[in-house]
């Protein structure tokens, strides 16, 4: 009973990506394959089982692949954050400056610490990150003087005042980063017992360098508001590369060069978050830098609505790369068309990639997806389960890739003919 409701619950969501009729008698195929390997693999199967093998040999895969990556998406992180990280350091030291330099501030540690933490490593909510970094600071040195007035300092002096400082920001519903400068400068105020003078000249040497935090997110670099579509661009191109590869996986019916491949497509979820940040972080800075506002609001907005349809085509693309690792391993035949429109679906993803690339808008690849799903229902129906869910993985990919050219999820499910009988 438990399966037959997991198995209802699983095949409802399938409308929304593009699978309605018939497509709904494939897609219970592969979702009652999905349980059955999930539950032989969560139950403990014998070593010599087939499906647990399978799975745990491409989560092997994926770790070293994983493992091989990690030194060049360093450097590329190092490479992408380059502007970011000369941001932190000018600012630090024009906090200083007019703290100390021009205010005659003595130490103003706390000025370059709160542009530095304002500005932070990600463009994304800077002046949320300025506002509570600033009020922290105050609400923090007000309870510590107000206790060190009271009672003095001392180790259990400071264990009350950061009990009161985080439960004040708590209640005023503030932010992680609000709540931890409260507890900070508590100890700090506590610790020393600074004069009420050296309390206020630290509050301001916060406001100093959250002042010059927010003048410096102003000036962002033009490549944080083009980094979703190139992001977006790498996305597809894998998605190209993994069902091109998956086509010549039915064809040779080589089964490590098929769990090589579904180890692949399961370590796309890290591509996936980094556009997903990318997408956001776009959206802050259109929205806190007049200089970028007015040019790009629109284009990053566009991008921002891409998320979804991508994720979904890339989960599809797992499920595909999963069937054709279990077709080549059980020997499945899948007919040779649905090798052909792998092959087609690859070269629609290739023009989708060039078109982000290029700067265009994803409408030339529409007339090629369009053609894909036309195929799809002229073609013949296979007699094995892996043909029959490559078959609709091939459907539900196109309905996905449909909604990147500006289609809803009702036009894009419609476009499709109904599936072969």
């Amino acid at each position: 009973m438990i399966a037959g409701v997991t198995l209802v619950s699983s095949f409802l969501p399938l409308a929304a990506h593009g699978l309605t009729g018939s497509d709904a008698g494939l897609s219970c195929g592969r979702v009652r394959e999905n349980h059955l390997m999930s539950a032989a693999h969560d139950s403990g199967s014998a070593p010599g089982s087939r499906v647990p093998r399978l799975r745990h040999a491409g989560a092997l895969l994926g770790r070293s692949a994983a493992t091989r990556l990690a030194p060049a998406a360093r450097w590329q992180r190092l490479r992408e954050k380059g502007f970011v990280v000369a941001q932190c350091a000018l600012a630090a030291a024009a906090a200083w400056f007019i703290a100390a330099d021009l205010l005659g501030h003595q130490n103003p540690f706390f000025a370059p610490i709160a542009a530095v933490i304002g500005l932070g490593t990600s463009y994304g909510q800077r002046l949320r990150r300025v506002l509570e970094v600033t009020f922290g600071v105050a609400v923090g040195v007000l309870l510590a003087d107000l206790l060190v007035l009271g009672l003095g300092s001392g180790w259990w002096q400071i264990g009350i005042v950061v009990a009161l400082a985080m439960s004040t920001a708590l209640l005023l519903d503030a932010g992680t980063l609000f709540v931890t400068q409260a507890a900070v400068q508590s100890i700090i105020i506590t610790a020393f017992a600074t004069t009420a003078e050296a309390s206020f000249t630290r509050w301001l040497d916060a406001v100093i360098g959250g002042t010059v935090a927010i003048v410096a997110a102003a000036v962002v670099p033009a490549s944080v508001v083009r980094r979703p579509r190139t992001q977006a661009a790498v996305v597809t191109a894998t998605m190209a590369d993994l069902v091109r590869a998956a086509a010549s996986c039915l064809q040779d019916r080589d089964v490590d060069n098929a769990l090589s491949v579904l180890a692949r497509a399961r370590a796309t979820e890290p591509l996936l978050r980094e556009l997903s940040d990318a997408a956001s972080e776009g959206l802050s800075v259109v929205t806190s830098s007049p200089w970028v506002r007015h040019r790009h609001t629109g284009e990053v907005q566009r991008m921002g609505e891409l998320v979804g349809p991508l994720r979904r085509a890339m989960v599809n693309t797992r499920v595909l790369t999963r069937r054709v690792a279990v077709a080549a391993h059980r020997h499945e035949h899948v007919p040779e068309e649905y090798v052909a429109l792998l092959a087609e679906l690859a070269a629609a993803l290739d023009e989708i990639t060039d078109e982000l690339r290029s700067g265009q808008p994803v409408v030339g690849a529409r007339v090629r997806l369009l053609e894909v799903g036309e195929h799809t229902g002229i073609v013949s129906r296979a007699h094995s389960l892996s043909g029959e869910v490559v078959l609709a993985q091939v459907r539900s990919l196109v309905a996905d890739l449909l909604q990147l050219s500006g289609m809803d999820v009702l036009e894009a499910t419609d476009a499709l003919p109904p599936a072969p009988g």
